[in-house]
C-alpha cells in the first residue's frame, strides 16, 4: 500500500510540472465560475419558494445540492471535451467524486435533519457522515477502495446457507441506516401534510401519521435486507423469535402500541380533548405510539400508557359536548328570605366572562341544612380545560358583595346544646 501512494505521489508530483497540468486546472475553474453561475440564477427561485409541502422540501434539497452536482456535471462534460482533444483528464476527473461527496454529503445532512428534527443526534452524524464519505473518496482517488473492499468482503464465514462477510454487514448497516432516514422524512413530510389538511380531523391525522410511519419504516427494513441480498424467507425464524419476546420483555410494549391504533380508530380520546384519568385531569397534547400527552392547567405534562386509557375508566368532559356544567353551593340564614337570595344568587352568575349564556344559569334550594338554608346555582362553561376554580372564585366574590349590600347573612355552623338534667350544686357557706 505504501508503495502505490509512492507512485501516486511521483505521478502527480510529475503532472504538475507539465502544461497540461495547468490547462485542467484552468477547466476546472471555469466549470467552478459556470457551476456559480448557475447556482445564483436558479438558486434564488428554488430557496424563495414557500410553504411546508412536499414541494417545497423538493425545491430546498434541490438549492442545497444544485451547485456540487452542478459542478460535477460540468466536470464530466469538461472532462468529455479533453477526451475528445486527445487531452490529458485525470485532474478533471478526479474532482468529479469530490463534488459529487459534498452534494450527497449536504443531502443527507439535510434529510437527517428533516427526519429527526433537532434531536442531538443529527449533530453527533453529521460529522460521522461526512467523514466516512470523504473517507471514501480518497480511497477512490487513491486506487486503494477496491483492495480495502475486497479485504473487508473476505473476512467472512458462512452460517448455514448464507454467507457473511464484514463488507456485507457495512452494507447492512449502511442502508439500514439510509432507508430509516428516508422513511423517517417521508413520515415527518406526511405529518405535516396532514396537519395542514382541514378537511381530516385530528384523530384521523394522528392516525395516518403512525400507520404511514409504521408502514414507511417496514417497507424500509424490507428494502435494506433485500438490498444486501439477505433472503426474505429467513425473517421467519425473526419473526417466531419476536413472537416469543412479545410474550414475554415486550408485552407491554406491544400492549401499549395496539392500544394507540384503538384510540384513534375508535375516536374515544382525540388531541384536545379534556380526560381524567385517576387523579390526572388535563387536555390532550399528543398521542404518541406508545402513550397520551396529557397537560394540566399548571402546564405539568403527563405521560399516561396507551393501555391504560384503554383498560381503565377514563372521564372525557369533552368527548360529544364540551359544555361542562359548574355547581356553586351556599347557604343562607333560617332568618333571610331565600327566594331572594336565589334571586341574587342568578343575578350574580353573570359575573365572570365564561359562563354561557345557553343553556342558561339556574338556581334551587337543594336542602334545610343544619346551619342554615342550602342553595345551588348551576352555570355552564364551555372551556373545561381551564378548569371551574376560576369561575366559581368570581361567582362567590359577587355572591358575597350581593348578599352584603342585601344584608342577607351567611351562616356559621351552629349547634343548639339541651341539657336535660345535671348534678345539684353544693349549698352557698
Amino acid at each position: 500500500m505504501s508503495e502505490q501512494m509512492t507512485a501516486w505521489w511521483q505521478t502527480l508530483v510529475t503532472q504538475i510540472q507539465q502544461a497540461t497540468f495547468w490547462y485542467q486546472l484552468l477547466a476546472i475553474a471555469l466549470c467552478l465560475m459556470l457551476a456559480l453561475l448557475v447556482n445564483r440564477l436558479l438558486g434564488q427561485r428554488l430557496s424563495d419558494s414557500g410553504g411546508q409541502g412536499l414541494r417545497h422540501v423538493a425545491l430546498r434539497s434541490s438549492h442545497r445540492i444544485l451547485l456540487p452536482f452542478s459542478m460535477a456535471a460540468l466536470l464530466a462534460i469538461g472532462s468529455a471535451v479533453l477526451q475528445a482533444f486527445a487531452l490529458p483528464k485525470q485532474l478533471v476527473a478526479a474532482f468529479i467524486p469530490i463534488a459529487l461527496a459534498l452534494g450527497i454529503i449536504r443531502l443527507l445532512v439535510y434529510m437527517l435533519r428533516k427526519a429527526f428534527l433537532s434531536s442531538p443526534l443529527v449533530k453527533t452524524a453529521e460529522p460521522v457522515i461526512a467523514v466516512i464519505i470523504w473517507l471514501l473518496v480518497v480511497l477512490h482517488l487513491a486506487d486503494l477502495l477496491t483492495p480495502m473492499l475486497e479485504i473487508m468482503d473476505a473476512l467472512a464465514f458462512n452460517l448455514g446457507d448464507s454467507r457473511l462477510s464484514l463488507l456485507g454487514a457495512i452494507k447492512l448497516t449502511l442502508v439500514v441506516i439510509l432507508a430509516f432516514t428516508i422513511a423517517l422524512w417521508l413520515a415527518e413530510l406526511l405529518n405535516q401534510q396532514l396537519k395542514r389538511a382541514k378537511h381530516v380531523s385530528p384523530s384521523m391525522q394522528v392516525g395516518f401519521s403512525k400507520f404511514s410511519k409504521f408502514l414507511l419504516i417496514t417497507i424500509a427494513f424490507l428494502i435494506a435486507l433485500n438490498a444486501v441480498g439477505i433472503n426474505l424467507s429467513s425473517l421467519a425464524v425473526f419473526g417466531g423469535a419476536l413472537g416469543v419476546g412479545l410474550g414475554f420483555g415486550l408485552q407491554r410494549i406491544a400492549s401499549n402500541f395496539i392500544s394507540g391504533f384503538i384510540l384513534v380508530l375508535d375516536r374515544s380520546v382525540k388531541p384536545g380533548d379534556v380526560i381524567s384519568v385517576g387523579e390526572n385531569f388535563g387536555w390532550v397534547h399528543e398521542l404518541k405510539a406508545r402513550y397520551v400527552v396529557v397537560r394540566n392547567r399548571e402546564g405539568v405534562d403527563t405521560l399516561i400508557p396507551n393501555e391504560n386509557l384503554i383498560t381503565s375508566e377514563v372521564i372525557n368532559w369533552s368527548y360529544e359536548d364540551r359544555n361542562v356544567r359548574v355547581k356553586i353551593l351556599v347557604q343562607v340564614s333560617y332568618e333571610d328570605d331565600p327566594e331572594q337570595a336565589m334571586a341574587l344568587m342568578l343575578q350574580c352568575a353573570n359575573k365572570s366572562s365564561r359562563v354561557l349564556t345557553t343553556p342558561e344559569p339556574t338556581v334551587m334550594l337543594k336542602n334545610f341544612a343544619d346551619s342554615g338554608i342550602e342553595l345551588e346555582l348551576r352555570v355552564w362553561i364551555a372551556d373545561p380545560e381551564y378548569g371551574a376554580d376560576t369561575v366559581k372564585s368570581d361567582i362567590n366574590v359577587a355572591i358575597w358583595r350581593a348578599f352584603k349590600q342585601a344584608n342577607i347573612t351567611i351562616p356559621y355552623p351552629q349547634r343548639d346544646l339541651h341539657i336535660k338534667s345535671g348534678l345539684s350544686l353544693p349549698p352557698a357557706p
